[in-house]
């Protein structure tokens, strides 16, 4: 599947049709540039079904010869013994090549789906991936388009024989002996009737089943997370119980509803099971013969091809379940790739370092223009260069929303956010990373040697730069005590602390060498000696940088140029540490919630 043809699962039936028509379905648009080969699957998977009852006609052809009055034609029987090896042979074959050509097909698919959502996905904002964007990444990318994978490779290709082969086998079976195909038919309608049956409500059964469950996982989760607390106070016994009342309820419900269902089920699975049906087909048979209105050959047919018209019954329901699976694994698919991309610029670049946020009003709501969840407020800021600015607040007063603004995880809904002149939405992608650099808390290290972690944002600096970088994060010594030093694999060689981690990563935006320097809690997973040897390190790099500084511990931040104080989406008040306390407001506040009395225990917040 091509890019653009991809990013057209996510069109709403009015872009894609004219008016009056439906929209092609995700499952259809995923499955459009391999529909040939996934049809030729499945029509070899039903030849072969079909070639697969050739030996049984055979057989029955032979009894039938066999049991003829005077000697049998030996020309005939040789025939069809023959036939029966060489329908053995190409059953096989046949269905070999379904094999191969589903499997091609999904491969193809696979990888264009998967191209497809690598792209896109680089293309949509950062912040996207913040929230539950990762988990939908890795869904999309694995689970669903693994389960695509099922449908292309096995279930339409089995659905195909499970409908070739019943319709041949009647066909021959009417031929016999219509009466008889009467009897087999009534075994496939009373097998359906009671799967039905036993089905029935079960779409609400089944909605009551996930709640119970959820039920028991909330408890569970709930009564292990706080095990620490409820036994410390004595409240083992009530969180204990909540998980016991979901679990009994559970299997109250579980029991009851199997007990409903179970008898329907089996009699529906036993009466179109294949021993069930060649007993019944053979009984009903000596009943004709002995009437007089069958043939006794017909009994073998009956009793050897039979059970190929019921049995295949038997998997339809969970051919269709996963028909079903597939549907929605390509909806949520489509879904991913209808996620707007962010706007590439195609500005030039920016004339200094200069950090300028104009009227900037920004809201995580899906109503971006409600002003009542608007998580900025009309924020006016300017980050000289050569500068260190922080952002100082309580919880949720919009720090980190700033922070991620300027380096572009979102786009503002009203005013700008400008790097020396230009527009942070007028800059190509590759400028603006060159631009501004990133430290966040969340830190993210891949599977790759520490050397290449440190040089993502320089993939050709030099093994002597990449240890400079180290050194300046004070990561340096560290790194020499692993395995293999900077060529130890991280995750598989060696497990890094967070207070690791976050310096190699501030090593990484040392080496990338960027003009504005954003830092959100850099120094919140790091030890105090560590945090001082940053922060050193840190004050070095502001000369002619723009430095953007976030940080609940006032006290990492009072040698900052300067000093925004945040509250409810705004900035309140600025200045120096000195300044701020001397006015005596919400910094003066914040200082002495940390410092004053109770100082310690807001500084080990």
């Amino acid at each position: 599947m091509t890019q653009d043809t991809a990013s057209t699962t996510g069109k709403t039936p009015q872009a894609d049709t004219p008016a009056g028509k439906r929209s092609p379905s995700p499952l259809s648009v995923l499955l459009e540039p391999v529909r040939g080969r996934v049809a030729s699957a499945a029509a070899l998977q039903g030849l072969a079904g079909v070639l697969g009852l050739v030996p049984l006609v055979c057989v029955a052809e032979l009894a039938d010869t066999l049991l003829e009055p005077g000697p049998p034609d030996r020309a005939l029987l040789w025939t069809l013994v023959g036939l029966a090896l060489a329908g053995a042979v190409a059953a096989l074959t046949a269905g070999a090549a379904s094999t191969v050509v589903g499997h091609l097909a999904d491969n193809d698919m696979q990888l264009s789906v998967r191209r497809s959502l690598a792209a896109h996905l680089g293309r949509v904002p950062l912040g996207w991936f913040s929230g539950r964007g990762s988990g939908r990444a890795k869904k999309a990318l694995h689970d669903d388009v693994a389960e695509v994978h099922s449908l292309i490779a096995h279930t339409l290709p089995d659905l195909a024989a499970v409908v070739a082969v019943p319709v041949a086998a009647l066909a021959y079976l009417v031929s016999v002996d219509w009466r008889l195909a009467l009897v087999a038919v009534a075994l496939v309608v009373g097998g359906v009737f009671l799967f039905a049956r036993a089905m029935a409500g079960g779409m609400a059964k089944f909605a009551e089943y996930t709640r119970a469950m959820n039920d028991i996982n909330a408890s569970a989760v709930e009564f292990v997370q706080g095990i620490q607390v409820v036994k410390h106070f004595g409240g083992h016994r009530r969180a204990h119980a909540r998980f016991l009342d979901a679990a009994d309820a559970f299997a109250d419900f579980f029991v009851a509803w199997s007990r409903a269902t179970t008898p329907v089920t089996v009699a529906s699975f036993l009466l179109l099971s294949a021993p069930m049906t060649a007993a019944l087909s053979v009984l009903a048979g000596v009943g004709l013969v002995a009437a007089g209105w069958s043939e006794p050959a017909s009994v073998v047919a009956f009793a050897l091809l039979a059970p190929a018209l019921c049995a295949p019954m038997n998997v339809i329901g969970s051919r269709v379940q996963q028909i079903q699976a597939a549907k929605a694994a390509a909806s949520r698919v489509a879904d991913l790739l209808a996620e707007p991309p962010l706007p590439e610029g195609s500005g030039g670049a920016p004339r200094d370092a200069r950090v300028v946020f104009d009227g900037v009003r920004f809201s995580y709501s899906a109503d971006r223009r409600d002003a009542a969840r608007e998580a900025l407020r009309g924020v006016d800021l300017v980050l000289e260069p050569g500068t260190v600015t922080a952002l100082v607040g309580s919880s949720g007063a919009g720090k980190s929303t700033l922070a991620t603004l300027l380096a572009r995880f979102h786009d503002p809904v009203e005013g700008t956010v400008s790097v020396g002149g230009a527009d942070l939405r007028t800059l190509p992608t590759g400028t603006l990373y060159r631009t501004v650099g990133f430290v966040f808390q969340d830190v993210r290290l891949l599977r790759e040697s520490v050397a290449d972690n440190i040089a993502l944002g320089r993939p050709g600096a030099t093994r002597e730069e990449i240890e400079d970088a180290a050194r300046a994060a004070r990561i340096h010594e560290r790194i020499l005590r692993l395995p293999r030093g900077y060529d130890t694999v991280v995750t598989e060689e060696a497990a890094l602390s967070g207070g690791e981690a976050q310096r190699v990563s501030i090593a990484r935006a040392i080496l990338a060498d960027p003009s504005v320097l954003v830092l959100d809690e850099a120094t919140a997973s790091v030890d105090p000696a560590a945090e001082a040897d940053i922060q050193d390190a840190l004050s070095d790099l502001a000369r002619g940088r723009t430095v953007l500084v976030i940080a609940h511990r006032l006290a990492t931040v009072t040698g900052a140029d300067r000093i925004a104080v945040m509250e409810d989406g705004r900035i309140v008040e600025s200045g120096t540490h000195e300044e701020l306390l001397g006015r005596g407001r919400r910094y003066a506040d914040l200082w002495s919630a940390q410092h004053g009395s109770g100082g310690r225990q807001g500084e080990e917040q």
